[in-house]
């Protein structure tokens, strides 16, 4: 079944096209990426889907009774609204239907309370009326999820690591990676028929993200998303719609097989468009040849010749994509083999709420030419432990050692680094002012700023175009030691691959945060996950971490050189070694406990659920809602009850998030 469908949607601005003539349809239950360079109009599309931007030409459909829901890079909160108003407005319905039927039952009470006073048992028309009112609205409450609403909010705000600390938050004291999440868990709640995500992945650390993986996959409606996360796309759509030129192709298959077919289909029309290319001049050097011996019989064919070149369909020359940055990290000079080493290392920062502890027993040695890639849980302290490397923070214990001819590159995620009022031009001017304005030109060419692009101020580019200069101010320097903090963020996929390449071309050292599991897998030697106790060392990709996080937790045996909490690196004795294994036992034995509570958690649940469905049907049962007396007594054990459920279920979260973290 189809529920939307578009006909040549054109849309420009001035003069400048944006998309021209695309036609698409979405089918029900289809999982939708959305790929394309920054600026290709990937989110004008979704504007113009949703009514928030007029297109010039052509015409959209949508079937009848479709609810559309849209997280856009920019959400509509209340800043003066706290975190949980904000997700309770989503229910307001369900709240005055809940306030009415407050209202209707004590109305029922007082009524059949002033008719026993009377001693009067005849049938009261008006309780019969209120007691159907209300046994509809009961049905329809719970039809709607009126006595589970609270319990997925509090299970959303969870998986989107809002804590309870922060429900009486005001958005507009929220980071902006917060209020992405927040916007997120809003849309979820809500369950519409189409979804339309724009960037969902930004700001998410990958326990989240792999959380919201799975729920889209479980998800029972249509999904349409914008993304430059290449695994999130692999692991939740089965077509990609591309804009490239203005124009959109669809395919079938996650990223991964997009891009084969695309490679494909790019190489066979290039073959093509070459061949006959080569035919054209073959045949044009015979005409030549032809009419050069000036025979009446050659030049009759050089003539047929000449027609059918003329009625040849000519191919056209497949068009160049984008243009891509051109970036190639070279070091200056050489670092030592042993290029940084960490002992001991605690950072814990003073709030209003008081002492935050970040982490503790930080270790590390990292040698020359190793690519370590830094995951974890955000607000644990990953930039943090950059800005100790750098010296820009003091730890609280330990200590850093930097190795001989160690030269440092940081990328800064926020861009701090970077000054808003200088042009483009200037930012490089101003610190490598040895170079040329022509030579700062042409290197900023490279990284596409063309024209007039180099006049622009800093603080009017976008997040992509910074993330393009910082890397070029990177690549400036000849840092023999990168460290970047998420520098995957904003880049398309185009510069994504590019970037990469890069890297994996650098003979130097890197150390990275990131989030991105493509990047990860591709780039890494090494993963060192930072929890509040320290760094946990895996070898290899992010698939290759995942594989030992999973064995680790389910209790498989593993190699201890690949997943071992890093101690002093390589120094541990007897007596640690000794200590780790009771650890890890005590782990699994924490584990079992938690399980076999959830367990018994589930099954309060369901035998709670089922007294709920129970009393709720005598409740409906004529021969007690005439009767005040049982009537009062059952409503007052449902209450009871869903008081239980309601902690129950407030236990079983709190049990899931403790054996998440355990």
């Amino acid at each position: 079944m189809i529920i939307l469908s578009a006909t040549n949607l054109t849309k420009m601005y001035g003069v400048t096209p944006i998309l021209t003539g695309i036609s698409f349809h979405i089918n029900k239950g289809d999982r939708i990426g959305i790929v394309g360079v920054n600026g290709a109009g990937k989110s004008t599309l979704l504007n113009i889907l949703t009514g928030q931007l007029k297109h010039d030409e052509g015409d959209f459909f949508v079937a009848a009774d479709t609810t559309i829901g849209y997280l856009r890079q920019k959400d509509n909160f209340d800043a003066q609204g706290t975190v949980y108003e904000e997700m309770l407005n989503i229910f307001r319905p369900l709240i005055d239907m809940e306030a009415e039927m407050e209202q209707l039952s004590a109305q029922i009470a007082r009524l059949t309370e002033e008719q026993h006073s009377h001693h009067d048992d005849t049938v009261n028309p008006e309780i019969e009326r209120l007691l159907h009112r209300f046994d509809d609205m009961t049905a329809e409450f719970d039809r709607r999820g009126g006595y589970s609403y609270k319990s997925e909010i509090h299970g959303i705000l969870n998986s989107m690591a809002f804590t309870p600390d922060y429900y009486d938050k005001p958005v507009g004291l929220l980071s902006g990676g917060e209020r992405t999440r927040l916007a997120l868990a809003a849309l979820l709640l809500q369950k519409p028929d189409l979804l339309l995500l724009d960037e969902p992945t930004n700001h998410l650390d990958i326990g989240t993200l792999k959380w919201l993986e799975q729920y889209l996959k479980a998800y029972t409606g249509t999904i349409v998303l914008i993304s430059h996360d290449r695994y999130f796309l692999d692991q939740t759509v089965n077509r990609i719609f591309d804009i490239e030129l203005h124009k959109l192709t669809c395919y079938d298959g996650n990223y991964t097989q997009y891009a084969e077919k695309k490679k494909m289909l790019a190489a066979d029309a290039l073959k093509r468009y070459e061949a006959q290319q080569e035919e054209i001049r073959k045949q044009e050097d015979i005409i030549r040849k032809f009419k050069e011996r000036g025979t009446e019989k050659l030049a009759k064919r050089a003539q047929s010749r000449e027609k059918r070149l003329a009625h040849m369909e000519v191919l056209d020359k497949p068009q160049q994509l984008n243009a891509k940055m051109k970036i190639r990290f070279k070091e200056n000079i050489a670092s030592g083999n042993d290029v940084l080493y960490g002992e001991d290392l605690s950072k814990s920062f003073i709030g209003e709420t008081g002492t935050r502890h970040l982490f503790s027993n930080v270790n590390f040695d990292i040698k020359r030419g190793e690519r370590i890639c830094m995951v974890g849980p955000n607000g644990v302290g990953k930039t943090s432990l950059l800005k100790i490397i750098l010296g820009q923070l003091i730890p609280d214990t330990g200590y850093v050692r930097i190795g001989h001819n160690v030269d440092f590159g940081y990328y800064d995620q926020e861009q701090s680094l970077l000054t808003n009022s200088n042009t483009v031009l200037d930012e490089l001017h101003n610190t490598y002012r040895l170079y040329t304005e022509t030579e700062l030109r042409s290197l900023l060419g490279r990284f596409l700023f063309r024209g007039e692009d180099v006049f622009k101020y800093v603080g009017d580019l976008s997040g992509g175009e910074k993330a393009r200069l910082s890397l070029l101010k990177i690549m400036m320097s000849g840092a023999n030691c990168l460290l970047m903090d998420e520098p995957t963020n904003h880049l398309d996929i185009a510069s994504k691959e590019v970037f990469e390449d890069a890297l994996l071309e650098f003979p130097g050292t890197l150390f990275i945060i990131s989030h991105d599991r493509y990047f990860l897998n591709k780039i890494s030697t090494k993963i060192v996950e930072l929890s509040d106790s320290g760094l946990t060392h895996y070898a290899g990709g992010y698939d290759y971490y995942l594989e030992k996080k999973e064995s680790i937790g389910s209790g498989k045996s593993y190699l201890n050189e690949m997943a071992q909490p890093a101690g002093k690196p390589s120094s541990a004795g007897k007596e640690q070694r000794a200590m780790e294994r009771q650890a890890q036992k005590d782990l699994q034995a924490q584990r079992r406990r938690l399980e076999r509570q959830m367990a018994k958690a589930e099954e309060d649940i369901a035998r709670l659920e089922e007294e709920i469905a129970e009393l709720e049907g005598l409740l409906c049962l004529e021969e007690i809602y005439t009767d005040f007396q049982k009537s009062a007594e059952i409503s007052g054990k449902l209450e009871t009850t869903k008081a239980e459920l309601e902690t129950t279920y407030t236990q079983w979260m709190e049990l899931q998030e403790q054996l998440s973290e355990a």
